[in-house]
This record gives C-alpha cells, sequence and structure tokens, in this order.
C-alpha cells in the first residue's frame, strides 16, 4: 500500500517534480516535464510500478524531516538503535539533462543502508533494458524514447527486475546516487557533482524565496506556500500546474480522480496574484507571455486549461492497469474538463491582468487586445449556462458564481479604461456591468433563504458564494452577503473549520456522490470572517486548518475530516495560494469598513 498522501514531501526542477514519502520511497515522478508519463508510479499501484527507495535496512527508531530554509531540499534524519544518517533529496535547476540527487550523510555511530530502484516507465507498464555504464561506477536503463542513467560508488546488482545494493554509512562519511535522464537517441546525460550542485541549488531557492515581501505574521508560512507554487511552475514557459500528480482521490476508494498536472487559467490567475501580493512579479510576466501564446489564433476560443507548453487538446484515458491510490479508480491521464465551457476564467484572466497593471507590471498592445477580444466574447455568451468552477459533468447550468466573475470581468475592463487610460468602449462595458449585476441580485439571490443560492432558480448552497465580497461584487457589510455567509456556516461547514464546496447528494454533478472538504474553500471563509470583522474567530480557525498541514507544510486538495487525513491531488496549487492570501489578509486585520478585498 503507498503511504498516506500526507506523509509525502516534493522536491523538483522547475520543469517536474518528484513524491518522497516518509520512508524514503520516491512513489510518483514523471520524466521529463510535470505532464509526461510516469517512470515511478507506485503512488498509485504497487511498488513493481516503480519506485526509488533508500533507507535503513532495520526499523528506525525516530524519523524527522524538514525542508533547509528557504528551499525545496528535503533533509530527512533516519535514527537508529546504531546510529544517525540524514538522507538529502533533491534536484536541482536543470543545465542541459535532468538530475535527482540523494545523499545519505553519516551523522552518529554507523547504519546500515539500503537502496532499491524499480525503474517502470509509461505509468509503470514498461520494463526498461539494465545494463552497465561504460568506464564508471553505474546503470543504464533504457525503453523506447527513455533513457535513466544511475550512478554511485554503491555496489549495485540486478535482482528481479529490480537494481537494489546495500551499504553502510559512519560518522563523516557520505554516499551519493544521482538518477538523471535523457533521451534515448542520445549519449547518456553527464555526470554531475552532487555537492556543488547542492550549493548552487540551496543559493538559488534562498535568493528567490528571500524576495518574499510578506513579513507579517505566519511569514514563513507564506514563504513555504509561495516555494510551492514557484516549484509547480514549469520554467521554460512559464504555465503553473494546479498540482503535479493524477488520480489521488477525493474521496478513498472513490471515483473522483482527476489529472492535474495541466495548467488551469483560473488557478494559475489565482496563484499568479497570490505571487504578485509577495512580490513575485516576474513570474507574472512570464504567465503572461504564455497566456498570449496559448490563446493566440482566436482568443475568442479560450479554453480553461491548457497544456504547459500551450497545447489545446488533452484527451483523457484511462490507465487500465494501475489498481489506482488504495483502489481509487479509475486512474485517468489527461482531463475531458479541458472542453467545457466555465464563464469564470473571464473575470480571473481579466483580474489578474488588472492586478499586474496595479503591481508595476507592464502591459502591451497584445496583451490588452487579447482582454479586449475576451470581452466582446463574453458580451455574447454571459448568459449562457456552464459547467462552472467546480466543473460538473451533469447539465449546464446558470452558476451565480460564473455571472458573477463575468460581472469582474466587465469590471476590470471598464476599470482599465478609468484608472490606466487603455482605449475602450466604457459607456457600453459600464451598462453591460449594470446589467449583470442586476440580473444576479434578481436570479442568483433567494429571498425565502436570505442567501445567494449556486445556480439560478435553485435552492442549494456553494462555498464559491464566499468569493462575492473577496471580488468587490457587494460589499461584506451588505445583508445579502451576511445572510449568506450565515447560511453557508450552518449547512456546508463541517467541525466548525471544514467546508464542501456543495451537497455532493443532490447528484447536479454527473458523478457518484461523496468527497472531503475543499482546504480552498475553508480559508475562503476565513476572508469572510475577516471582512466581517469576526477577527477572533477567523484567527482560531486559520490556525486550525495550518494545522492540517503535513510535517514539511503542504496541503492536498481537500481533507477527510472523518478520516483525518488529506485526499486529492497533491500538493495543490489552490491549498497553498489560499492559505499565502489568508494570512495576508488576517496579518493586516482588514476591517470591511475600512477596505474591501478585491
Amino acid at each position: 500500500m503507498s503511504s498516506r498522501i500526507e506523509d509525502y514531501a516534493l522536491i523538483g526542477d522547475g520543469e517536474t517534480t518528484a513524491l518522497v514519502s516518509r520512508d524514503g520511497s520516491i512513489d510518483w515522478l514523471c520524466w521529463p516535464r510535470f505532464d509526461s508519463p510516469a517512470c515511478f508510479a507506485a503512488m498509485l499501484g504497487t511498488p513493481e510500478h516503480g519506485r526509488w527507495v533508500i533507507s535503513s535496512t532495520e526499523q528506525p527508531v525516530r524519523t524527522t524531516r524538514r525542508y533547509r530554509p528557504g528551499t525545496l531540499i528535503l533533509e530527512t534524519d533516519i535514527q537508529t538503535t546504531e546510529g544517525l544518517v540524514t538522507v538529502t533529496d533533491f534536484m536541482p535547476a536543470r543545465q542541459g539533462a535532468s538530475n535527482l540527487v540523494r545523499t545519505v550523510a553519516g551523522r552518529e555511530g554507523q547504519v546500515s543502508m539500503r537502496t532499491e530502484l524499480v525503474l517502470r516507465f509509461d505509468y509503470g507498464s514498461v520494463v526498461p533494458w539494465v545494463t552497465r555504464l561504460r568506464g564508471e561506477p553505474g546503470i543504464m536503463a533504457v525503453a523506447g524514447p527513455d533513457l535513466v542513467v544511475m550512478r554511485s560508488t554503491v555496489p549495485l546488482r540486478g535482482e528481479q527486475l529490480k537494481t537494489t545494493g546495500e551499504f553502510t554509512v559512519g560518522a563523516g562519511e557520505s554516499v551519493e546516487f544521482v538518477l538523471s535522464y535523457g533521451a534515448s537517441h542520445q549519449a547518456p546525460p553527464p555526470a554531475i557533482d552532487p555537492e556543488a550542485v547542492l550549493q548552487t541549488t540551496e543559493a538559488s531557492w534562498r535568493r528567490w524565496s528571500a524576495q518574499c515581501q510578506h513579513t507579517g505574521e505566519w511569514a514563513e508560512e507564506v514563504r513555504q506556500s509561495h516555494i510551492i507554487l514557484k516549484a509547480l511552475t514549469h520554467a521554460p514557459t512559464g504555465a503553473i500546474v494546479a498540482a503535479p500528480t493524477t488520480s489521488l482521490p477525493e474521496q478513498i476508494g472513490g471515483t473522483r480522480n482527476w489529472d492535474y498536472r495541466y495548467c488551469w487559467l483560473r488557478d494559475a490567475t489565482f496563484a499568479l496574484m497570490s505571487l504578485m501580493n509577495a512580490g513575485y512579479y516576474e513570474e507574472a510576466a512570464a504567465w503572461r507571455e504564455w497566456l498570449l501564446r496559448a490563446a493566440a489564433g482566436n482568443p475568442g476560443d479560450l479554453q480553461i486549461m491548457y497544456g504547459l507548453s500551450g497545447e489545446r487538446r488533452l484527451p483523457e484515458w484511462e490507465v487500465a492497469w494501475l489498481p489506482g491510490y488504495e483502489g481509487s479508480q479509475p486512474v485517468r491521464v489527461g482531463n475531458a474538463a479541458h472542453q467545457q465551457l466555465q464563464l469564470d476564467v473571464f473575470g480571473e484572466v481579466m483580474d489578474a491582468f488588472h492586478q499586474a497593471r496595479k503591481g508595476g507590471v507592464a502591459g502591451n498592445e497584445a496583451s490588452w487586445a487579447l482582454q479586449r477580444t475576451l470581452v466582446t466574447t463574453l458580451e455574447s455568451i454571459w448568459q449562457s449556462p456552464d459547467e462552472g468552477i467546480w466543473e460538473i459533468r451533469g447539465p449546464r447550468q446558470n452558476f451565480t458564481h460564473s455571472k458573477v466573475m463575468a460581472w469582474v470581468a466587465i469590471d476590470r475592463a471598464v476599470r482599465a479604461v478609468e484608472e490606466f487610460g487603455l482605449t475602450g468602449p466604457l459607456q457600453r462595458w459600464r451598462q453591460l456591468r449594470a446589467r449583470i449585476h442586476a440580473d444576479i441580485c434578481e436570479n442568483g439571490y433567494n429571498t425565502e433563504l436570505g442567501s445567494f443560492v449556486q445556480a439560478y432558480g435553485t435552492k442549494q448552497l456553494d462555498a464559491s458564494l464566499l468569493l462575492l465580497p473577496i471580488v468587490g461584487f457587494l460589499p461584506a457589510s451588505d445583508p445579502r452577503i451576511r445572510g449568506t455567509l450565515d447560511a453557508i456556516e450552518k449547512r456546508l461547514v463541517i467541525e466548525d473549520t471544514f467546508v464542501l464546496r456543495y451537497d455532493t447528494l443532490e447528484g447536479m454533478d454527473g458523478l457518484p456522490p461523496g468527497e472531503g472538504a475543499f482546504l480552498a474553500c475553508s480559508f475562503w471563509l476565513v476572508d469572510n470572517l475577516v471582512l466581517q470583522g469576526r477577527i477572533q474567530e477567523a484567527r482560531a480557525l486559520f490556525e486550525r486548518l495550518l494545522a492540517i498541514r503535513n510535517d514539511v507544510g503542504l496541503l492536498a486538495e481537500e481533507y477527510d475530516p472523518r478520516g483525518k487525513r488529506q485526499v486529492g491531488n497533491f500538493p495543490q496549487a489552490f491549498s497553498h495560494l489560499a492559505l499565502a492570501n489568508t494570512a495576508r489578509n488576517l496579518s493586516a486585520s482588514v476591517h470591511p469598513a475600512s477596505q474591501r478585498a478585491e
């Protein structure tokens, strides 16, 4: 069985990531990109589907781990009855090839260790041909287009289609392993100096994380979340993946298992606004250029998500030979939701451009031309039903949040003209903004419930309604906003902490019922409490949410309060950006009478 989701830590090189379990097993790694087929897929199956273990030969007395401050360099201390070692795992930024470095340093006594490498390309289905390296210690594994080299002075041997080895590390000694990926038609990747690239990697991460401008309460938690967002950013293109995994279930044993290794415009724009709030404007500029490339051609055909290089076709298929995380099937690759209509992405993209201008990121003619095209498209479709923020696989509806974000898109276009002097049909846009606002207030609000509702003509609630005051649709002091918050607290909050997206028992999303609580929604609840001036309640709730992070500060997409465990893809950009935003809001103790969240 795979480790619990929260027992994994993340390492990465800006183009892909690996998940390392507490017991030293790398159970998930896609090479060479986030969305490439996995060569370690044990997380969604068994050890036979690929993993790499470095562990002590005896059961540890104690295992503790941490990231080096301001970095994504993982250190794991393994204490045994015979001694203490530290395993350091990291992936340096690429200088050609992609490398995964693991070192074992002796601290006390003498510890017997072992390594087991099980390479299985194409999501665990392909066993490679393994040979010895020529002229240096190590092995080379080849299958189809993929080539992986393992270099180490530890004697390695083949054993039942695995590569294994045993070694002993004493105090002051160090053993190093470097796993490198390359194309099989090219020469093997060159050897690297593990100690030198460790120093370079640490310095690079620390320079980047030191730029974080949040210095208030929870500064370390905010910095850590931004490091995760940076790790989920594809350095060559600027795309930000929603998560580095696929098919980790939203309910253990359930079917809500999706591939998140792509760039959702919604998630990416939220992540960018969080990064910009912390002073990381270089990422904003890179993402803007990525978006212009992805939307090139006919920007009116804007998709909700793209591949890392802007790929538009992300066909969804099921990996039949993988049994799924703790038996949660199916395992999916690709995502059919890329063909959905989700009106809210128009608002999120327009808001991201607006926040970038406010932050001093210079625009250009192409970016404003794209925005005008998006507004023109929205003018003709804003009244259409859609699949909404939660990507339902049932019938389209007139979701209230979607309409609100259509209003946001027009509002930000109006403000671009009013505040930044850009050209556009200001009067027409103002009239459309007022029309959409009135339509939402008439059809998205239920007077009987005293609350806005999930969709026009329904009585169902939805946690996305917590965003209405945050995006500036209505002030937090408006009785309709207070009524909505009250209704959500009564019907969607469980265990006084966790917020459900909506009631899945209603069957409106076309899927079997049941999932965990969506963590971003819980942070939105904190934001709303802040806006209402309920600061002490907000702080207490925020601290409870921080407490469910794992030992190295990571959060999945959802949390199962009954099973007391994280569920869903991991780590999730949405959860971490929401954490960072809420920490800033709480630190500032923003009151609705003095400032409206936008």
